[in-house]
């Protein structure tokens, strides 16, 4: 019970989330786009390749139908996702934040051990985050990332305080990338991160998750 607990904290802010799938117009400033953030465009053939390779990998299970029937939000999911992830580097990087490619596999190893191995880490990623198996990697280094911004900012993770001091280094860094979103996905919330509409407070989960998995590496 323990391990599972633990590898549910694995979750990723990018992928707490909820919201209808959507096609891939682009609005009409940014034809094309499904999102701009801080100048640079995310492009709908992206959300949708992100989109296309959790479903590749959903067909591949045996849990197949249940997977995708769960899972019809999983383009505003992505887009989520990838929003928040360059919202994560800039905070970070403004923090003075780096993250090597030995600390995201250290991350992998202990998460793996915690799930119970390799294996079964990609099944629960895909069956509780919809992440594909090519995805975790980034799904980490967003872990390591965390941890290691609540290190710089002196935040425990762990406390409500540490929490809200995290939130608000993200928050400002959202603002400051002047997030357009194409209004056929919603629209972003600088002060809660995420798409205006989503349900899932990212932040009470995934800054928890961090400093638990740091802790147990």
């Amino acid at each position: 019970m323990h391990r599972r607990r633990r590898t549910a904290l694995l979750i990723s802010a990018a992928t707490l989330v909820a919201a209808p799938l959507l096609s891939a117009c682009g609005n009409q400033a940014h034809p094309g786009a499904a999102a701009v953030v801080g100048g640079d465009r995310i492009e709908v053939s992206t959300v949708q390749a992100q989109a296309a390779a959790v479903r590749t990998a959903q067909r591949d299970s045996k849990d197949s139908v249940q997977l995708i029937s769960k899972s019809g939000q999983l383009n505003r999911a992505k887009l989520h996702g990838l929003i928040f992830d360059r919202i994560l580097d800039k905070a970070t990087a403004d923090a003075g934040v780096t993250v090597s490619r030995g600390e995201i596999q250290q991350m992998r190893q202990s998460a793996a051990a915690q799930s119970g191995g390799e294996a079964q880490l990609r099944t629960v990623m895909l069956q509780q985050n919809w992440v594909a198996p090519g995805q975790i990697d980034a799904v980490l280094r967003e872990q390591v990332q965390l941890s290691k911004l609540a290190q710089a900012l002196g935040a425990d993770l762990q406390q409500p305080a540490g929490q809200k001091i995290v939130s608000d280094a993200l928050s400002s860094s959202s603002k400051s990338l002047h997030i357009d979103v194409n209004p056929r996905f919603g629209t972003w919330d600088n002060k809660q991160t995420q798409l205006a509409d989503y349900k899932a407070p990212w932040i009470a989960r995934a800054p928890k998750a961090a400093q638990e998995v740091d802790a147990g590496a």
